[in-house]
């Protein structure tokens, strides 16, 4: 649009100074500036969408299958150090059960906002004797106990004893730093429902890049 302006004679044998308006667009250019509010309108529709299906396929995702996590503090030292940037598997422990030597996120006990990460050292059916810098076994297979070999161990003062009678969904974790650990030696028995999942994915460090990180099968070092 522009501004035009026209003189008209007055009755008085002057003339008249007159603006008007004019339109010199061209009907393309209207067609344009018509079609561009629904152009505008479709791209916030396909980001609505992206968005709707993208929560539906991560939500399940994170609540289900699979969280990250990171490591905060030194319980697990060195098998995990602070900082490390985990992927927890969530599903498996659906179908099968926790195993001895697994390394599992849970929800602790005494406040169930907080998650621990420590590695499974009894399961449902075993007597755990701590006695010391020694962890002993009893259950059906070794009546009359083992010695756990925990190579994963980085450090571990002599401390008093301590015995878990474990049953049906329960168990004992300690850290692989165990005189940095809060775990079962402080705070007892953890519940099955609280685990969480187990360790899947170490995804940073690089270096330390790797499936079921920190998993070891606690062996038997010798009979009592």
């Amino acid at each position: 649009m522009k501004l035009v302006s026209s003189r008209t004679p007055d009755y008085n044998g002057g003339y008249l100074f007159m603006e008007r308006i004019t339109d010199n667009t061209t009907d393309t250019q209207k067609d344009t500036a018509v079609s561009a509010a629904p152009q505008k309108e479709h791209w916030a529709k396909e980001l609505l969408r992206f968005v709707i299906i993208t929560l539906i396929i991560v939500a399940p995702i994170r609540l289900f299958v699979a969280q990250p996590f990171i490591v905060s503090g030194a319980s697990m030292q060195h098998t995990f150090e602070n900082g490390d940037y985990l992927i927890v598997d969530q599903l498996t422990y659906h179908f099968e059960e926790p195993q001895r030597g697994d390394v599992v996120v849970f929800r602790y006990p005494n406040d169930p906002s907080k998650h621990f990460i420590k590695r499974i050292i009894g399961i449902p059916g075993d007597t755990i004797t701590i006695q010391g810098q020694y962890v002993l076994l009893t259950n059906e297979v070794y009546p009359e106990g083992i010695v756990l070999d925990e190579p994963y161990i980085d450090m571990q003062s002599p401390r008093g004893e301590r015995t878990f009678i474990l049953t049906e969904d329960e168990y004992v974790v300690l850290g692989d730093n165990r005189d940095a650990s809060s775990d079962s030696r402080l705070w007892g028995i953890l519940p099955r429902e609280n685990i969480s999942g187990r360790a899947l994915i170490r995804l940073f460090p690089f270096s330390g890049f790797g499936m079921f990180p920190g998993a070891h099968t606690v062996p038997v070092l010798s009979e009592e």
